[in-house]
């Protein structure tokens, strides 16, 4: 208390500009350019429109997947029709229940599901050792994995981190990019010579030029115009638009029933290939968790705290698309990047636009001369397009990477883990040494990168100072024993008496803001506390990990400098005290579990 009562004359009078400084929170980053956030409801013809354009423009990778793995393995064409429809509708499902949660499966914000190619090598194999049957039953035992790590990522936050995730989304791009640029080339061989190359740069300038040029209603349909006018190029100027696909396709129909089932019979061919779905599902959860932090961070016009409990729906509804792809025997889905680039780009975070998604894709199912229609898309105007999301794709990384904080660790982490998937990506690394199915693992510069930085995150973690635990029950009660800890703590360091007062004052504030309202405490919503303090040079770093509440001490604090309080007195001046004596504060909400880590440094000299 002595802390508390000398602090608080300090934290209050000191000027906002000085304790800013001291503290990591939301309030120090600028607001985005968001048109509608995920709660707001834009006019019915924007969020049809926004639907469809969602929809065309992933719709191609959702057929495409499929069609290419398939016709690969040599399977029937009753079979593709088959897999095809079911990807387009799970795709639907999963993509709807993204935006609109069901309880704890879903995001809660606009991330596109659909078919990934990171299962075309494995799933190839699995077909021809096997056949539909062996591919389906592997695909429902891995998705499983995805269930277990959204429901465990408490205990796997040192793991899939911020870092982790950023690193992911920059590498995205890069592995990627070689087949979206391929399609640059992808024209009739009688085409002009200028067809490509004009065709693209049309669609590209008119894309970013009503981007850069227009903020209003007209930049929601950038990615539409630049579109259009690559079709108008592409089919009046050069006639490279094959519309003999469309012409066969009918306009309204239903595949044949080729349902696979499963094969439970677990033979040699199913254990050999078991691990390589589940390195790949992992893979895939990386890529979720990615993708779900960066559309938090683009949806919301004054930045907001990482909402861990989203990544963990996310997660979910993926390992949901997963199992949903596996009985019907399709391929497995994932969320797709370029939904953020495109979010980003119109301004339109909106949940309803989410739903519409996922309704245009269900509906495209039963229409195979819309289909035809996307698969259709020149080349040129594809890559063009993908151009411009990927180069945003890479940026929104960086960012998650900037406003999660790079110093010398991470940054070392992150440079060595990218570097290393570019190299495998474009066989740098001794390509000779790894061929077969080796080569389509390693091959991916994703795959190799984002594990790269997860082994190198771990054994940071690992190698790091011995940390200290306490565990006692979040009450009144716990002050004394956390005060005494932590000056025993500071002792054992051979830290002064001012580090020591620091940490207490931590110690105690942030016990104040964890505990449940006054009204809410009895003996049977007993809550515990587990305190794990560990030194980090002169620094100590403290982790509060507490029962579930609803509250982010992240974005409490930066409302504290919006004007009046939307928060208590009493919590008011915790969050004050603590917002003065913590370099840094950062709260990961899970479901029914907070972790608060606090970062306390030696005053510095002024």
């Amino acid at each position: 208390m002595r802390a508390r009562q000398a602090g608080q004359a300090c934290a209050g009078g000191a000027p906002e500009g000085k304790v800013a400084r001291q503290v990591t929170h939301s309030a120090s980053l600028p607001q985005q350019d968001v048109r509608y956030e995920p709660h707001e409801r834009p006019p019915l013809p924007v969020t049809a429109g926004l639907g469809l354009q969602y929809a065309l423009l992933s719709i191609a990778s959702v057929v495409l997947t499929p069609t290419v793995m398939i016709s690969i393995a040599g399977e029937s064409e009753a079979y593709l029709s088959w897999v095809v429809f079911s990807a387009l509708v799970i795709s639907g499902i999963t993509t709807a229940i993204q935006a609109r949660p069901i309880g704890r499966i879903g995001a809660g914000y606009i991330l596109v599901m659909g078919s990934t190619s990171a299962y075309l090598a494995v799933g190839v194999s699995a077909l021809e050792q096997g056949g539909p049957g062996l591919l389906a039953s592997l695909i429902v035992i891995s998705s499983l994995i995805q269930f277990v790590l959204a429901a465990r990522m408490s205990l796997l936050r040192r793991v899939f981190t911020p870092t982790v995730a950023g690193t992911v989304l920059m590498l995205i791009p890069v592995t990627i990019s070689p087949i979206i640029l391929r399609k640059l080339a992808d024209v009739p061989e009688t085409a002009s010579p200028a067809a490509a190359p004009v065709t693209a740069c049309v669609t590209l300038f008119v894309m970013v030029a009503v981007a850069l040029r227009f903020t209003g209603k007209l930049r929601l349909w950038a990615p539409a115009i630049g579109i259009l006018a690559g079709y108008a190029t592409a089919g009046l100027g050069f006639g490279i638009f094959d519309t003999q696909i469309v012409r066969d396709a009918a306009w309204i129909g239903l595949p044949e029933l080729e349902y696979p089932g499963l094969d439970l019979g677990f033979g040699p061919e199913f254990w050999a290939l078991l691990p390589a779905f589940v390195l790949v599902t992992l893979v895939g959860a990386m890529d979720t968790l990615g993708d779900s932090i960066a559309i938090q961070r683009v949806s919301w016009r004054k930045p907001r705290a990482v909402d861990f409990r989203s990544i963990q729906g996310a997660i979910t509804a993926d390992g949901l698309g997963n199992l949903l792809s596996g009985v019907a025997g399709t391929v497995p889905n994932t969320t797709y990047a370029a939904s953020i680039s495109t979010a980003e780009l119109t301004g339109v975070a909106s949940r309803s636009v989410g739903v519409c998604v996922g309704i245009v894709f269900a509906m495209l199912a039963f229409l195979p001369k819309f289909v035809a229609v996307i698969i259709a898309t020149p080349g040129p105007v594809v890559a063009a397009y993908y151009v411009i999301l990927m180069a945003l794709l890479f940026i929104f990384g960086m960012k998650v990477l900037l406003q999660d904080g790079l110093d010398y660790r991470k940054g070392l982490v992150v440079g060595v883990a990218f570097w290393i998937g570019i190299a495998f990506q474009l066989d740098w690394i001794f390509p000779d040494y790894f061929q077969g199915q080796w080569s389509e693992l390693l091959g991916n510069g994703m795959t190799v990168g984002g594990f790269t930085v997860v082994v190198l995150s771990m054994f940071r973690e690992l190698t790091a100072g011995r940390r200290h635990r306490l565990r006692t029950e979040l009450d009144e009660g716990a002050t004394a024993k956390i005060d005494a800890f932590l000056a025993n703590f500071a002792s054992r360091k051979g830290w002064g008496e001012a580090m020591v007062q620091r940490l207490r004052a931590v110690g105690e504030e942030t016990l104040q803001v964890l505990l449940p309202p006054q009204e809410d405490r009895t003996e049977d919503k007993a809550r515990r506390l587990l305190l794990i303090a560990r030194r980090d040079g002169a620094a100590a770093d403290l982790e509060f990990i507490a029962a579930t509440d609803e509250t982010n001490l992240e974005d409490q604090m930066a409302m504290l400098s919006e004007g009046p309080p939307s928060v208590p007195i009493e919590e008011e001046t915790s969050l004050r005290l603590l917002r003065h004596y913590a370099s840094s504060v950062r709260h990961q909400q899970y479901h029914d579990t907070d972790v608060v880590t606090v970062r306390v440094e030696p005053k510095q000299s002024i």
